[in-house]
């Protein structure tokens, strides 16, 4: 029944190509597509070989690490990603964040199962936690990008999802608005877990991009502060590790 619904208002609001932006016709005799044929192929997904920590994309086998995560130290275990952040997937995640194409997250959280989800179950993850935004941005875009994600992957896998375990208790500039430096000093102390103790041994955060992963380390860094042991980080889309 709850299918037949789901089916009815695709009818009703047909839902749109998170890669072009074209309306999905939809069909209650067909299964539903949630990418139009032209765009199948647009996005590049981050595959092998990839950066043993973060998860970028790397230009020589041979390399364990991206130029990144050779010279720090990150606060979290290890990270993977989708897509390489350009082209189409980049205007996905504009549209995504700043003109409310909320629906896109339906196939980002699909999509980060399929291709991550046996990784995920390797982890051993307990709970996702999505990163928050301050209250101020949450108050002009209505929403949170990666909890709308971290609730579709935690549904799909069945893992409880804590939107609420991390705040955000610092509006930061934009990360990508700045340098390598600005981004580390612009994150201090950003964060704070709303519990003084985290029971729980292993997290998976969630977030659209990975840049330097900063945010992720931050984010990270006050969880095992609270208790966690080991966390671990996904994202949507990440840029090359080179």
């Amino acid at each position: 029944m709850k299918a037949g619904k789901e089916s009815l208002l695709d009818l009703l609001f047909p839902p749109r190509c998170p890669f072009c932006d074209g309306v999905l016709f939809c069909s209650m005799l067909a299964p539903r597509e949630f990418v139009c044929k032209r765009c199948r192929d647009k996005a590049e997904y981050a595959k092998e070989p990839v950066c043993c920590l973060c998860g970028q994309p790397l230009e020589d086998r041979r390399e364990e690490y991206c130029y990144d995560c050779s010279r720090k130290k990150h606060s979290y275990t290890q990270g993977k990603a989708l897509w390489v952040y350009k082209g189409a997937v980049k205007d996905s995640l504009y549209r995504f964040k700043y003109q409310n194409r909320q629906e896109y997250a339906k196939y980002y959280g699909r999509e980060l199962c399929r291709v991550h989800g046996g990784w995920i179950k390797r982890c051993k993850i307990q709970a996702i936690a999505p990163i928050p935004l301050s209250k101020k941005r949450m108050r002009q875009r209505g929403f949170n990008q990666a909890e709308l994600v971290a609730r579709h992957v935690g549904r799909e896998l069945g893992i409880p999802v804590y939107p609420g375990l991390l705040l955000r208790v610092r509006d930061t500039k934009a990360q990508k608005e700045l340098n390598d430096e600005e981004r580390k000093n612009n994150l201090k102390r950003a964060f704070k877990t709303r519990i003084n103790k985290v029971q729980l041994d292993h997290i998976l955060l969630i977030d659209d991009i990975y840049t330097t992963g900063s945010t992720m380390d931050e984010a990270a860094g006050e969880l095992r502060q609270a208790g966690a042991k080991k966390i671990y980080c996904l994202s949507i889309s990440i840029g090359r590790g080179y």
